[in-house]
Parts: structure tokens; C-alpha cells; sequence
């Protein structure tokens, strides 16, 4: 099943107070065993009006089928308490509705560059070995690295099964979290980590490249040869855990491009840029698209999108089928297109060009609004929410299409004044992919 990354702000706004010198840090001194907190009425709605207890002993009861030791579940039990204020920070938290140049200035910053080209040269072998072994290139999982932690600089503080087993308790995704919960019996089970080390984010993430525990359970590796798959501690098991991920969970391709920046035309077909668009980019060349000092694409069959995260006035991206990997580690378009390019920076690429002028964001409560006529017109754009996600991007380069305007999938006033005229129901257009 895809995962959407849970808790991208969070870790951002960390992130973004970690000076300049921030390096491999140790996880957090382990806390006392949590107490359990009232369950909420509302949350056991889903579960036949069960108390919390009642739920627990139906987890355990899963797990154990699931081939959970009773040592392990005993181990875990002072963790396993419910924890009303992880349930409201979940239900809480807001996605960054940011301009990608301000996202990307900050998070793809000069400094975490040169950290990620540091930790390269200082875990040269593992690197070198994680690239001949599962073909991603060591870039690629330093801004992961950097991106997720600061390489283990912004780790979280929460004890990881309390926060997965009130989670699970809550209706919103109940299901996802008891599997989880179980996930994460079955790294102590095996002997990764005791439940007093499994310290991370507020909503059960682990280790320096934030793995949510089902992903630590098929994919963490021992690079270090202690037997453990320690990913808070182990630099090595974080490296080769996080090439294995990305290259059988997320399906890289070996020895292909992820993202590079180029220079569109002011004549190119703008219904054409779009991720669920691939031409060759012998077909780019011909529309007028170039490297953005202007050398011209290869004149090859590699499909690639051309990804336009701020429209036809900002900055302009080919994105090739490896791409998909940022995409599936978090689906929000901001995150996925500033990874990518923080890997292309890390592996020697120049910095993005500034756009020739301000390229103009609709407020907030505009983006609601034109949400909110979106779906009057027809249009699943998820949740309306003020926030510029996939679905309301191919309602709105509908939209575009429909009154002629530009299709850039990137919300204007003019767009919105036209809508706002009118309430004409509107058929999103067939997908093209060529």
C-alpha cells in the first residue's frame, strides 16, 4: 500500500532550527515508562463502543498470531498506554502550503548540501557498497538522510508504541496502526531495539530516515555486522536500510536520472507538463526545451515529465521515471520535488535559477475557495483544506483547459475570477500518457 510520510511538517520546522553544524547525534536519553492517559469516548467509535483495554487485548491477540512472542509483548506492555495529545496532533496537523522556492531554499539549504557531501566521504564504504548492491546512488539516500533528520540531529522524543497504539485506538486510520503496532513488536521481537530505545516521531516514525516500523521490518538491514538493525544509532545500518527501501520498496532504477533542471519556452504546450505525461526527450527537444544554460536534451527515447511545482513562470524540472521513488516517500509535491533536488545538489548539480520575476500565490483562503468551486464543478480535489495537493493541481489544470487559459495546473486569480463567474459543469479530461 502507498505510505504518505506522516509528519513532513513537524520534521521541517525542526529541521529548520538545526545550526549550521549539525552531524550524526545520538538518540535522546530514554524516558521512564509513559502513563496512560483517559482514552476519549469518541475515539472507540470504531471499535464497537470497546474500551481501550478491550482493544489492546484484541491487538495483543493479533500479534500473537501474527508470530509475536509473549517475551516481546511483555517487554512492550508499560509502553502500550493511550495517549489522547498524540491523537490531537494527528488529527491537528497541516500540511505546508509554501511557495516551492521558499520550501526548497530552506530545506535544500548550503549547508545540508555540504553535510550530505560530508557524511558521503566519512561513510565512504558503506556508500560504495549500498550503490553496488542496490544501484542508488549515495545523493539519494544523503538527502534523505538530511531531509528526514538532519543525520540524526532531529530524531523525535516520543516513545514510539504509545504512539502507534493510540493511533491505532483513534478511527481515523485504525486499521494502518495496529499493523504498525505489531510492526514494531516484531523489531523488538527480533532484537533491533528494546522498547525503551524506540524513541521517534509523534506519530511512531523510527530512526534517522524516519522509517514507520512495517518498513523497519522489511527493509532494515545489518551493515555494521553486530547483529542488531540499529537505525538510530548505526550510520552504516541507516545507509544500507534506506538504499534497500528506496530501491525494492520504492522501485529505483539503476543507472537513471531523478530529477534535473531545465528551461522551458514561453510557447511550450502546457497541457503537456504533467507528471502522468512522458514523451522522450528527443519530443522535449523538439517543443524547445533545454538545459538551463541552454546546452540542448539528449536526443533520446528516456521518457521523462516535465514538473513545473510553481507553473510556467517558476522554476522547471525534467522528471524521469525514478522520480516515482520521492513521490511514493511522501506524496506531497513540495517535499518529493525539494528531496529530489537536494540529491541533485548533493551530487554536484549547480543551484536552481531564480525566476525572472515573483510568480504570484494565491492566499490561503483563496486556494480554499476555488477548492470549494472546484468540487462544485465536479472535481475530487481531496480535502479542501487550502493547500495545493496533486488532486486539486488536476482540478484546476482542467479548469484551465476549459477557459483557454494556460495548463500549468497552477492557480491564478484570473482562474478563480472565471470560476467564480460561473458554475458550468466541468468533466476532468482522460490522463494522457505518452
Amino acid at each position: 500500500m502507498r505510505q504518505t510520510r506522516l509528519t513532513i511538517a513537524a520534521v521541517a520546522l525542526a529541521a529548520l532550527s538545526v545550526p549550521a553544524a549539525a552531524q550524526f547525534a545520538p538518540p535522546p536519553a530514554r524516558p521512564a515508562a509513559p502513563k496512560a492517559t483517559a482514552p476519549s469516548p469518541r475515539a472507540a467509535s470504531c471499535h464497537n463502543g470497546a474500551s481501550f483495554d478491550r482493544f489492546l487485548a484484541d491487538v495483543k491477540q493479533q500479534a500473537v498470531a501474527a508470530g509475536v512472542s509473549q517475551h516481546a509483548l511483555s517487554e512492550a506492555g508499560p509502553y502500550l498506554v493511550y495517549d489522547q495529545g498524540i491523537v490531537n496532533r494527528d488529527r491537528g496537523q497541516r500540511v505546508f502550503g509554501q511557495l516551492f522556492t521558499e520550501f526548497a531554499g530552506r530545506m535544500a539549504a548550503p549547508y545540508r548540501m555540504q553535510n550530505g557531501q560530508q557524511h558521503i566521504k566519512q561513510y565512504a564504504a558503506a556508500f560504495a557498497r549500498a550503490e553496488k548492491e542496490y544501484g542508488v546512488p549515495p545523493a539519494v539516500i544523503a538527502a534523505f538522510w538530511g531531509l528526514e533528520s538532519d543525520f540524526g540531529a532531529n530524531m523525535g522524543n516520543l516513545p514510539t508504541l504509545k504512539s502507534l497504539v493510540s493511533l491505532a485506538y483513534d478511527c481515523r486510520r485504525s486499521e494502518m496502526f495496529v499493523g504498525e503496532t505489531i510492526a514494531a513488536l516484531k523489531v523488538i521481537d527480533r532484537g533491533d531495539l528494546t522498547p525503551d530505545e524506540m524513541i521517534g516521531s509523534w506519530a511512531g516514525e523510527l530512526g534517522q530516515t524516519q522509517f514507520l516500523p512495517t518498513h523497519y521490518v522489511n527493509y532494515a538491514v545489518d551493515y555494521d555486522g553486530d547483529g542488531r538493525r540499529d537505525l538510530l544509532r548505526s550510520a552504516p545500518d541507516v545507509i544500507g536500510s534506506t538504499a534497500n527501501y528506496i530501491a525494492n520498496g520504492l522501485k529505483w532504477r539503476r543507472g537513471e536520472p531523478w530529477l534535473e533542471e531545465i528551461k522551458v519556452p514561453s510557447n511550450l504546450p502546457w497541457d503537456q507538463t504533467d507528471l502522468s505525461v512522458q514523451l522522450p526527450r528527443s519530443k522535449w527537444a523538439q517543443f524547445g526545451v533545454t538545459y538551463p544554460d541552454g546546452r540542448p536534451l539528449p536526443n533520446d527515447n528516456l521518457a521523462a515529465s516535465v514538473l513545473l511545482p510553481m507553473g510556467r513562470f517558476g522554476p522547471a524540472f525534467m522528471a524521469y521515471a525514478n522520480f516515482a521513488a520521492y513521490t511514493e516517500w511522501n506524496n506531497s509535491l513540495i517535499y518529493s520535488t525539494t528531496a529530489g533536488y537536494l540529491a541533485s545538489r548533493i551530487a554536484g548539480a549547480a543551484p536552481m535559477r531564480k525566476p525572472a520575476g515573483q510568480v504570484a500565490q494565491l492566499p490561503f483562503n483563496e486556494i480554499k475557495e476555488l477548492q470549494q468551486l472546484l468540487v462544485r464543478a465536479g472535481f475530487n480535489v481531496g480535502k479542501v483544506d487550502g493547500v495545493l495537493g496533486q488532486q486539486s493541481r488536476a482540478a484546476v489544470k482542467a479548469m484551465q483547459l476549459k477557459y483557454g487559459l494556460p495548463a500549468d495546473s497552477w492557480p491564478t486569480a484570473e482562474l478563480l475570477a472565471r470560476m467564480r463567474g460561473g458554475t458550468a459543469q466541468a468533466q476532468p479530461p482522460a490522463t494522457t500518457v505518452r
